[in-house]
C-alpha cells in the first residue's frame, strides 16, 4: 500500500526473527489485537517519511501500540539482532564469512590530529567591536 510496506518476501525473513522475540503474545499473556506486520510497516513508515508518531494514517495500527512496541524491541536491542542477522545472512548468500576478518576506519570516520591535545585546535576570538574594552566602543556610548 505504501513504498516503505515490506514486501512478501521481506516479511518472510523478518517475521521469524520477531517471533523468537515476542511470540503471538504481549508481553502480559494477552493475544496481540493488531496483526505484527501492519506494526512493523507502521514502524518503517514513520522511519521513511519522517512523520510523528501520532501522524500515522488511519490505516494503521493505532499510534499508541506502534510506538509502544518500537521501544519494547529497541530497549530489548532486538533491532541490533535483527540487523546483525540479516547482514550475516547477506554475507552468506554472496559466499563470504558471516563475521567480517578486517574492518577498515578512514580519516572520515576517526578524526585525529598531528599534533594532539589542545594544540591542535584554535581559540574562537572576539572582534574588537564585540570587545567591552575597545576604544571604538568607549567612544559610542559615552
Amino acid at each position: 500500500m505504501y513504498p516503505s510496506d515490506l514486501t512478501d518476501a521481506q516479511w518472510a525473513r523478518l517475521e521469524p526473527l520477531l517471533r523468537q522475540e515476542g511470540g503471538l503474545r504481549h508481553a502480559g499473556g494477552r493475544p496481540r489485537k493488531h496483526e505484527l506486520r501492519r506494526v512493523v510497516d507502521a514502524l518503517l513508515y514513520v522511519v521513511k517519511t519522517g512523520c510523528q508518531w501520532r501522524q500515522l494514517p488511519a490505516n494503521f495500527p493505532p499510534w499508541k501500540a506502534v510506538h509502544e512496541q518500537f521501544r519494547r524491541w529497541r530497549d530489548a536491542g532486538l533491532w541490533e539482532r535483527v540487523g546483525q542477522a540479516l547482514r550475516e545472512e547477506g554475507r552468506r548468500s554472496a559466499g563470504r564469512h558471516a563475521m567480517p576478518t578486517v574492518a577498515i576506519i578512514d580519516s572520515q570516520s576517526a578524526k585525529t590530529t598531528g599534533k594532539g591535545g589542545r594544540a591542535a585546535t584554535t581559540q574562537a576570538r572576539r572582534s574588537k567591536a564585540a570587545s567591552a574594552t575597545s576604544p571604538s566602543t568607549r567612544r559610542a556610548t559615552c
